[in-house]
C-alpha cells in the first residue's frame, strides 16, 4: 500500500522551510487530529461534492455530523466562488482543465514532496489554484504561500507542455472570514524559487540539518511543547519582558513586542502540556496539584423546571431577545436582509492595535492631543 503521507508536505513546508531540523523532531512524536481538523476534513469533502456535481462528473454527497448549517453556508460561499472561476475559464480557453482535490507531485524539487490542491484550473496560459481554508481565527494570505507556491510547481510540471503558461495564480478562501485573496508570480519567477529557494531547504529538512528557528511558524509543530530552542528563545525575551519598559530601550521593546502573541502562546502551550500530562498520565509536578475548577449551577430538566415554577404560580420564567445579525441574516437570505434591514445595520469601528506592519489590514492614522492643538491655532 502506498505511504499517504509525504515526509515534506507542502502544508508543514513554512515550518519545515523556517527552522529546517523541525522536520525530523516532529517525527519523534506521533500525529494528532483535534475536531476543528476533522471538521475541517468534512467541509472540504462537502465543497468537492458540489463541485464535481456541477462538472458533471459523478460523486456521492458525504455524510457527517460536523455539517451545521453555518459549515454548509461557508463551504456554498467557496464553491461558488469556485464556479465563477470555471465559467470564466471556459469564456477564456477553448478547452480548460478542472480538477477537484488534485494530488500534485513535486519530488523534483523535494523528496517525498506531494500533497492534494483543492481545485485547479489550467487554460491556455495561466494556472490557477484555490485553496478552501475553513478556519475562524487567523486570516491566510495567498502572497508567498508556501503550500500554495508548492502546488504551482507540480501543477507547471504536469501541464506546462501542453499549455504556454506564462502566470501562476493563487487563491486563499477563507469564507468564515469573509477573506478572498489572490496573488500571482510568473511561471518563471516561481520556477526560479523552487530551484533557489524550495530545493535547499527541503533537503536540509529531510537530513535534519540546519539551525532550529523559533517564531510563529511553532504553532502547529508536534514538538513545540518539549523544543529546547522554542524554551531558550521565549524565556530570553521573557526576561526583558519582566523588565519595567522606561529601562528598555526602543530596540528592546520592538523585539518584545513583535514576538508577545508568540510568548504567550508558548507559555499556554507548556501549561497545557503540563496539565494533560497530570490528567491523563498521572505525572506530579513539584508545587502544584489538580483542583475542580468553578461550575455554575444547571437545571436537570427544563421541561420539569417549567412544570414546577408554572404550578407554584410563575409565569414570567422566559427570556424573549432579539436574534442576532447573522442569525437574521439566515432567517431572511442575504438580499431581503439587505433590502429590509440594510439600513438598520452598522459595523462600529474595532479597537485600535497595534501590529506588525506585514499585517493585511489598512493602517490607521492618528492624531495626537498636540496635533489637535497645533491645528487648532
Amino acid at each position: 500500500m502506498p505511504d499517504i503521507h509525504a515526509r515534506f508536505s507542502p502544508s508543514a513546508a513554512k515550518r519545515h522551510m523556517e527552522c529546517t531540523p523541525s522536520l525530523l523532531l516532529e517525527e519523534q512524536f506521533p500525529s494528532a487530529t483535534s475536531q476543528f481538523a476533522e471538521e475541517g476534513t468534512a467541509g472540504h469533502a462537502l465543497a468537492e461534492h458540489l463541485i464535481k456535481k456541477y462538472l458533471k462528473i459523478r460523486s456521492k454527497r458525504p455524510t457527517s455530523d460536523y455539517y451545521t448549517d453555518e459549515l454548509v453556508e461557508a463551504v456554498d460561499d467557496y464553491v461558488d466562488y469556485v464556479k465563477e472561476q470555471i465559467e470564466l475559464a471556459r469564456s477564456e480557453c477553448e478547452y480548460p482543465v478542472f480538477n477537484v482535490e488534485k494530488r500534485v507531485d513535486v519530488s523534483n524539487y523535494a523528496d517525498n514532496c506531494f500533497g492534494t490542491a483543492d481545485m485547479v484550473i489550467v487554460t491556455d496560459n495561466v494556472v490557477h489554484i484555490i485553496d478552501l481554508k475553513l478556519g475562524k481565527g487567523v486570516p491566510v494570505y495567498a502572497e508567498d504561500n508556501y503550500q500554495l507556491m508548492i502546488y504551482g510547481l507540480g501543477i507547471l510540471e504536469e501541464y506546462e507542455m501542453l499549455y504556454d503558461i506564462y502566470v501562476v495564480r493563487l487563491t486563499i478562501h477563507q469564507p468564515r472570514l469573509q477573506n478572498i485573496n489572490t496573488w500571482e508570480i510568473s511561471s518563471t519567477g516561481l520556477k526560479a524559487w523552487g530551484n533557489e529557494v524550495l530545493k535547499p531547504k527541503a533537503a536540509l529538512a529531510l537530513s535534519g540539518d540546519g539551525d532550529f528557528v523559533a517564531g510563529e511558524h511553532c504553532r502547529f509543530c508536534r514538538a513545540k511543547n518539549q523544543c529546547r530552542a522554542r524554551a531558550e528563545e521565549y524565556l530570553r525575551l521573557a526576561q526583558l519582558e519582566f523588565k519595567k519598559a522606561p529601562l528598555l530601550t526602543d530596540d528592546e521593546i520592538l523585539e518584545v513586542i513583535s514576538k508577545a502573541d508568540e510568548l504567550s502562546k508558548w507559555a499556554a502551550d507548556i501549561y497545557s502540556y503540563a496539565q494533560d500530562e497530570a490528567i491523563n498520565s498521572g505525572k506530579v509536578w513539584n508545587g502544584y496539584k489538580l483542583v475542580r475548577g468553578k461550575t455554575n449551577r444547571k437545571y436537570t430538566n427544563e421541561v420539569d423546571v417549567k412544570k414546577a415554577a408554572n404550578e407554584a404560580g410563575y409565569n414570567d420564567i422566559f427570556k424573549k431577545t432579539l436574534i442576532g445579525i447573522t442569525d437574521m441574516e439566515k432567517l431572511m437570505g442575504k438580499k431581503k436582509f439587505n433590502d429590509i434591514l440594510g439600513d438598520l445595520v452598522y459595523k462600529p469601528d474595532g479597537k485600535l492595535t497595534l501590529v506588525p506592519e506585514s499585517d493585511k489590514r489598512e493602517a490607521v492614522s492618528v492624531s495626537t492631543a498636540a496635533d489637535d492643538f497645533k491645528e487648532e491655532i
